[in-house]
């Protein structure tokens, strides 16, 4: 897991923790990830949104003119850091670069504000090819490798109003924390987290994707060959940038290494989470195996905020046969069709970690 004294602040709760609610909100901890330190004097009086680029009519806009000037939009969605089960991959396939994530880094809530679609129409948004891409920054504060935070995603999926692109000045009811993007943020459900930037201040319709460090050198599912920082060069420049995550399951109850006590029947408890692959949810099914082989469906727990951007909690009865080393394995499939691999391939950075739910080492009682 991430130092959470360590800064700049990333931290994630325990998963037993974090699948303790549908929607994650205090006491929960949501999950952080940062590249710079927090934003400490943005004033929600002064912070403006500044709209340019291909548009007819650049804006510099209030947080009061997001609020009242547009309709709020509401979407439940899950928020995913790419290196999410990042320690998964490190320990099962070989060592990756970035930071020990367990499988904590997600959060499921409810956020609110105008859609990015809104605000560029009115700002006179010109579509005219499909090279066309919107790019959001924060520069309030500069980061670990530039001197400041950016993102970009097509044109084509603001413009879709099914894809629920919003700018977020709410989360859960309430408006945004500090560590979690106050006064206003990018929410862009399905894509990795690293593309909802936080503290936006700037809005540009361009060609072609952001110019920002993180877009080319960093969250890029690098080839298998790439094995280290020397050998990756020739590869930031042509790998595409992340952008949709995988469909994924995590078995988080039992743990690895714990000891499980089986009910009369000989079953055990097994209690988990699931994420479906980008644009395809929801999550339709989850299967539980005790050898990888022999696969049954768990239940999927139906909440009333589910959408298709949402993760589903799940849990079922597994019969687990008594005895040392142990395991249990889980796997997801969404509406799209898409059903996780096993194993998942391995790259440097160690993103997009989607083999098997898995936990090993289980002493059966």
């Amino acid at each position: 897991m991430p130092d959470p004294e360590a800064s700049p602040l990333n931290r994630e709760p325990d998963s037993k923790t974090l699948i303790s609610s549908f929607i994650t909100s205090l006491p929960i901890q949501p999950y952080d990830r940062n590249h710079c330190s927090i934003p400490r004097e943005l004033d929600v009086s002064t912070h403006s949104v500044r709209i340019d680029g291909l548009v007819l009519k650049p804006l510099s806009l209030t947080i009061n003119d997001l609020y009242n000037n547009f309709v709020q939009h509401e979407v439940t969605s899950a928020l995913q850091c790419a290196g999410n089960r990042r320690h998964t991959m490190r320990t099962l396939l070989k060592e990756v670069q970035g930071i020990d994530w367990g499988s904590g880094a997600v959060m499921n809530c409810v956020w609110r504000g105008p859609r990015v679609r809104d605000v560029l129409l009115f700002a006179g948004v010109r579509h005219e090819d499909n090279d066309m891409s919107v790019a959001f920054a924060c520069n309030a504060v500069p980061c670990q490798d530039a001197g400041w935070f950016g993102s970009s995603i097509p044109m084509s999926r603001v413009l879709r109003e099914d894809a629920d692109v919003i700018l977020a000045l709410m989360m859960n009811g309430q408006p945004l924390t500090r560590e979690h993007g106050f006064p206003v943020r990018a929410l862009i459900p399905g894509v990795a987290g690293a593309r909802s930037v936080k503290w936006l201040d700037h809005i540009t319709v361009q060609r072609g994707m952001s110019s920002n460090h993180y877009m080319h050198f960093d969250y890029k599912v690098l080839p298998e060959e790439v094995v280290d920082s020397e050998s990756a060069k020739p590869f930031w420049r042509d790998t595409p940038p992340l952008m949709e995550m995988p469909v994924i399951s995590v078995v988080v109850s039992p743990e690895s290494g714990s000891t499980v006590e089986l009910d009369r029947l000989g079953y055990a408890v097994v209690k988990g989470y699931a994420l479906p692959g980008g644009d395809d949810g929801p999550v339709v099914k989850v299967e539980v195996s005790a050898d990888g082989e022999d696969w049954s469906e768990a239940q999927l727990l139906p909440h009333e905020k589910d959408s298709k951007w949402t993760w589903k909690l799940w849990e079922t009865k597994l019969k687990l046969e008594p005895g040392e080393d142990r395991a249990v394995f889980g796997r997801a499939t969404d509406k799209g069709g898409n059903t996780q691999p096993q194993p998942s391939s391995w790259n440097l950075r160690g993103v997009c970690y989607n083999g098997y739910g898995e936990v090993g080492n289980l002493r059966v009682r």
